[in-house]
């Protein structure tokens, strides 16, 4: 593999357009992936009003509040990096509110927030219709490799050394999930688009040799 430096401004321009390339009658589900250090979320908000200028309807889920309680999260102790990445996030309520509902023939209608991890219970939150053509843009850790429905997979990779550098303190006992991830996930061969954002500043496009 080969890293290609690309303007951040290209980065959501091709994407942009690449999500665009859809049927205007069909549902695009994208997730950004990334550690929390390399912020996906923010990936996720750049492409939002882009892609509503080019026409189609836009959704926005993040997977923090998609977790589960944290009587589950916490029942093995509360810095377990292998509870981390297999018990942490509530997938089945994730397909089930947000993706499920987005295949060919799903009603279109999503939950945008199912749990509030701070304040430890549901969200209550109303379902959102999302039109014809309509893109949900999903940002969230360790997705791949999961069996999600996506339509389109962006994967934002650091080296070991810039995740161990961004990564808090309060938050370094997840570095060995995000290493088991790498091995069994593979991201950077499953995922359809990879970007390395060691410097957010001066992305590269990871791209086959």
């Amino acid at each position: 593999m080969r890293a290609r430096p690309i303007a951040p401004a290209l980065i959501i321009e091709d994407l942009r357009d690449r999500i665009d390339k859809a049927p205007r009658d069909a549902w695009q589900r994208v997730a950004v992936d990334g550690a929390p250090a390399a912020e996906p979320w923010v990936l996720a908000d750049a492409l939002v009003d882009p892609l509503r200028a080019a026409g189609r309807d836009v959704v926005r889920v993040s997977t923090r509040d998609f977790l589960r309680p944290t009587s589950l999260r916490y029942e093995f102790g509360r810095h377990d990096p292998d509870v981390y990445y297999d018990q942490w996030l509530d997938i089945g309520g994730l397909v089930r509110e947000v993706l499920a509902p987005l295949d060919p023939g799903g009603t279109g209608r999503v939950l945008p927030s199912l749990w509030d991890s701070e304040l430890d219970r549901a969200t209550r939150a109303a379902y959102t219709p999302v039109a014809p053509g309509g893109v949900l843009l999903l940002d969230g850790s360790l997705l791949l490799g999961r069996g999600l429905p996506l339509d389109l997979s962006v994967h934002l990779t650091l080296s070991p050394g810039a995740l161990a550098r961004r990564t808090p303190d309060d938050e370094t006992w997840t570095l060995p999930a995000f290493a088991r991830y790498d091995r069994e996930a593979d991201p950077l061969r499953t995922a359809d688009v990879v970007l390395k954002t060691d410097d957010p500043d001066h992305p590269a496009l990871i791209e086959s040799a």
